[in-house]
C-alpha cells in the first residue's frame, strides 16, 4: 500500500523543518515502481518540491539528472550557496525560487532551462554578482526577481529575453543598463539591452572578417614560405654589401687624403 502511495506522489513539501540536507535518493521518487510490476513505469511522477524555510547548504548533486519532470522548484530561505550544474537538465521547469539563500551565481548552463517562466533569485545579498551569459536563452521567461543582490551589470545578451514581462532589479549597484534606463520599465532595459547586444554581435563579426582577410597571408605552403625567405635573404645581403662597398670607398677617400698631405 505504502509503495502505491509514493509511486503516485505528484507534489512533495518538506518546508520548515530545519533540515540541512536532502538524501540522495530523493530522485527515485520519480522512478519508484512496484516490486510486483517491475516491468511497468511509474503512473505519475514529483512536479512539484518545496523544500524553504530550512538549513540547506546544498542540494543532491544528481537531483537535476533524476527528478527531470520536475516543473516547481522551491528552496528559498535556506544557506544554500550554489546550485549543483544537473539541475540545468530539469527540462520541465517552469518556477525556480531560490530567494534569500547565498547563491554565488548560477550554473553556466542555467540558459538549457527552456520551459523556466518564473525565476526568483533576489537577496542573496553581497554573493550574488554575477549572471552567466546563458541567461539569455531562457526564451521562455516571464518573471525575474534580482532584486537586493550585488548585481552591476546584465549581460549583453539579455536582450533576447523577448516573453520577459516582470523585472525587479532595486537595490543593486547596477551600471549596466543606466539607472535612467532602469527606471522606465522592463521595456526600455530589454531595448537597451538588445542593442548592446546587436553592437556586440556586429562587433564579433567584423573581428572575424579581420581574421578572414589575413589569414591567406599567413596559411603559406612551405614553398611560398622558402621563396619569401630566401628573397628576404637576398635583399639583406643587398643591403650589407652596399654598406660594405660604402665603407671601403671611404677608407680608400680617407688614404689618399693622407698621402696628399
Amino acid at each position: 500500500m505504502l509503495l502505491a502511495v509514493w509511486n503516485s506522489l505528484e507534489k512533495l513539501r518538506l518546508n520548515s523543518n530545519a533540515l540541512v540536507s536532502l538524501p540522495d535518493s530523493i530522485g527515485l521518487l520519480s522512478n519508484l515502481k512496484d516490486p510486483r510490476r517491475l516491468r511497468q513505469p511509474p503512473e505519475r511522477s514529483l512536479v512539484e518540491l518545496d523544500a524553504s524555510y530550512n538549513a540547506l547548504v546544498y542540494l543532491p548533486t544528481g537531483i537535476g539528472h533524476e527528478l527531470v519532470n520536475l516543473q516547481t522548484l522551491r528552496v528559498h530561505l535556506n544557506k544554500l550557496r550554489s546550485l549543483p550544474s544537473s539541475v540545468c537538465e530539469m527540462r520541465s521547469l517552469r518556477l525556480l525560487d531560490a530567494h534569500f539563500n547565498q547563491l554565488h551565481g548560477l550554473p553556466p548552463a542555467i540558459g538549457q532551462l527552456s520551459a523556466l517562466e518564473t525565476l526568483d533569485l533576489s537577496s542573496n545579498f553581497s554573493d550574488m554578482r554575477d549572471l552567466p551569459p546563458s541567461i539569455g536563452d531562457l526564451a521562455g521567461l516571464r518573471d525575474l526577481d534580482l532584486s537586493n543582490n550585488q548585481i552591476r551589470a546584465l549581460p549583453d545578451c539579455f536582450g533576447r529575453l523577448a516573453r520577459l514581462e516582470r523585472l525587479r532589479l532595486d537595490q543593486n549597484p547596477i551600471a549596466v543598463p543606466p539607472a535612467e534606463v532602469v527606471a522606465r520599465g522592463v521595456a526600455a532595459v530589454k531595448e537597451y539591452m538588445a542593442k548592446r547586444w546587436a553592437e556586440a554581435v556586429a562587433e564579433e563579426e567584423r573581428r572575424r572578417a579581420g581574421v578572414a582577410v589575413e589569414s591567406p597571408k599567413a596559411a603559406a605552403t612551405p614553398r611560398e614560405w622558402l621563396t619569401r625567405s630566401v628573397s628576404s635573404l637576398s635583399t639583406w645581403v643587398s643591403d650589407v654589401k652596399e654598406k660594405v662597398v660604402g665603407q671601403d670607398k671611404v677608407a680608400e677617400e680617407d688614404e689618399f687624403l693622407q698621402q696628399e698631405f
